[in-house]
């Protein structure tokens, strides 16, 4: 069926309310539009959907999340009868249409005779990993966009371990999408009817007191933040999201008097009116949170994406100004940090182990080794870094404390299998308040660790290609760094290639072949001869190319150098 004839099989279908019959109408003739919005069903990949809000095949709207569901719902009973009655649980963030979204799945589910556990409001996204795991459930949705612009929304999957949902079984999701009509397939119930039925039971403050008392249980020095919780001051930003509500609350049990909110952020609003991307990445966001810093004397910023998965901090610095801290960085004083507290709590487990991803900092790894931990690289996304801690720990290998990727994610603890900015909140202010005991800012605590370990910079370029062209372009991209390996980058010979598509490491000099651990997925890593490793892959969220530059050197400014270099040679990939 072409895109035409889908556009015209959407118009016609009695599914559509009014609004969205008009809305269609109103593109009528303009076939770029309709083609963007029609050309493919939105792909349905490990991390589940994700787009634009609207109308269409290749949108986020009730109709693709009642569809994605359905093929879901068929996935679970295929696991039979016992997985079955395990139920889904499912969770919503503070996007507009969340609410609307989540209601749905949760209907389609119901209408499949597989029960539900709805959170009655929106919650973090590190409670629907904990209520798949607290409850025994076979599988999770959380409705969220994360980070993204308020023009987008999402469906995030899990499985029954509590992580987002593996290959094979997202693979089945998407087969099944493609076979399933997308209105007329669909069974449903009304969502009144299914919660006084019991076919939907919606949780509440009871999940959160169990959530909240594993948060609690990861705290190793709440001694020293109620001997400095007179003077500690902190400013805290939700970007208009869900973590406004528990991240107050955790910090306000480990012991901190002083958490300072900034007031036009704890609205929920999915308009995110006070930021251009709700995105603690950006430091622009952070604005209002800086002018309240420097107002109340506070040395420490922190602030969680709308579905508070993502944390990231600013810090002052010695001329009173406040400095973005970098997930690279963050989890490295995390890290070190970590290692001290378990120490000095004696909580450290035996055969210690920390993990990041392959794009993650170098200098994670040299904490890790320095203080006699294993680590280990897993590819990006969380789902793999709970494969990873599942694998170590049943098997005896090792006992895992921290996991971390560079933008802004971090899993501490056994009761979440994804990222988590509640718990990560905890254990950032705590170290906060640790080193303002020392008399010490992280920002003096980061430097201090420079000097330990060696100097490390790292930079993330984002390679934005929107629409159907975009996908097109990263597609090419990639395809031709494969067909044409570059045997040097800027000026600098490439002295190893790795394709994690294949696992295959090549050496340029000799053209030596061979394998590696990892592989399965779209990326390719180019070892430097001046010790420079470059990463390219294509996101699997957004339509755009990520190049990592994580580069090392005797200095910071050898480092910054080198990443700058780098960075020029990335922005040419663009065309």
């Amino acid at each position: 069926m072409s895109y035409l004839e889908t556009y015209e099989k959407w118009l016609s279908s009695p599914a559509l309310s009014a609004e969205e019959k008009a809305e269609l109408e109103a593109i009528r003739g303009d076939e770029k539009e309709i083609e963007g919005r029609f050309f493919e069903q939105l792909s349905f990949g490990t991390a589940g959907l994700r787009g634009t809000m609207g109308v269409g095949l290749y949108r986020m709207n009730v109709h693709v999340v009642r569809h994605a569901t359905q093929a879901f719902a068929q996935v679970i009973l295929e696991q039979g009868e016992e997985a079955v009655k395990r139920g889904v649980a499912v969770c919503y963030d503070s996007r507009n249409n969340s609410p609307l979204f989540a209601r749905e799945a949760a209907c389609v589910l119901a209408g499949n005779g597989i029960p539900v556990r709805l959170f009655a409001a929106l919650r973090p996204t590190p409670m629907v990993s904990f209520a798949v795991r607290e409850y025994g459930c076979i599988a999770g949705i959380n409705v969220t966009a994360s980070h993204n612009p308020k023009e987008y929304n999402g469906y995030k999957v899990y499985w029954e371990d509590g992580a987002q949902l593996p290959p094979n079984h997202a693979d089945e999701v998407a087969r099944k999408m493609q076979e399933l009509d997308v209105f007329e397939s669909v069974k449903t119930v009304d969502y009144e009817s299914a919660v006084a039925q019991g076919k939907i039971i919606l949780m509440g403050k009871e999940t959160d007191e169990a959530f909240l008392a594993n948060v609690m249980a990861q705290a190793n020095g709440k001694e020293v933040v109620a001997k400095v919780a007179d003077d500690f001051k902190m400013v805290y930003t939700p970007f208009h999201g869900t973590g406004y509500e528990l991240i107050p609350e955790a910090l306000k049990r480990l012991g901190i008097k002083h958490v300072i909110c900034v007031p036009e952020q704890m609205v929920i609003d999915g308009d995110f009116p006070t930021v251009v991307s709700p995105n603690p990445e950006n430091p622009e966001g952070f604005y209002l949170a800086v002018e309240i810093a420097k107002k109340e004397g506070a040395d420490f910023i922190l602030g969680s994406d709308p579905d508070a998965d993502r944390v990231g901090i600013m810090v002052r610095t010695a001329d009173g100004e406040f400095k973005v801290i970098s997930g690279n960085q963050t989890g490295v004083l995390l890290l070190d940090y970590l290692i001290g507290a378990m120490k000095r709590a004696g909580k450290l487990p035996e055969k210690p182990v920390a993990l990041k991803t392959i794009v993650t900092t170098e200098m994670a790894r040299k904490v890790a080794e320095v203080n006699g931990l294993q680590s280990y690289d897993t590819f990006t996304g969380f789902k793999f870094l709970a494969q990873k801690k599942d694998q170590l720990e049943e098997s005896g290998q090792g006992n895992v404390i921290f996991s971390y990727e560079e933008s802004y994610g971090y899993m501490l603890g056994s009761f979440v299998r994804d990222k988590d900015a509640v718990t990560a909140s905890l254990l950032l202010t705590e170290m906060a308040a640790w080193y303002h005991a020392q008399g010490m800012t992280l920002y003096d605590a980061l430097q201090a660790l420079y000097q330990k370990y060696g100097y490390y910079s790292e930079r993330t370029l984002n390679l934005v290609m929107p629409g159907l062209d975009g996908l097109k372009k990263m597609a090419a991209l990639m395809a031709n760094l494969r067909e044409k390996p570059p045997v040097e980058i800027a000026g600098v010979a490439v002295a190893e290639q790795k394709d994690y598509k294949d696992g295959s490491v090549t050496c340029v000099s000799s053209g030596k072949n061979t394998t590696m651990e990892l592989s399965g997925s779209n990326v390719l890593r180019y070892e430097m001869a001046d010790g420079t490793s470059v990463i390219v892959r294509p996101s699997g969220t957004e339509p755009k190319v990520k190049v990592y530059i994580l580069a090392n050197g005797e200095t910071k400014a050898d480092c910054d150098a080198k990443v700058a270099k780098y960075a020029a040679w990335a922005d040419t990939l663009k065309g």
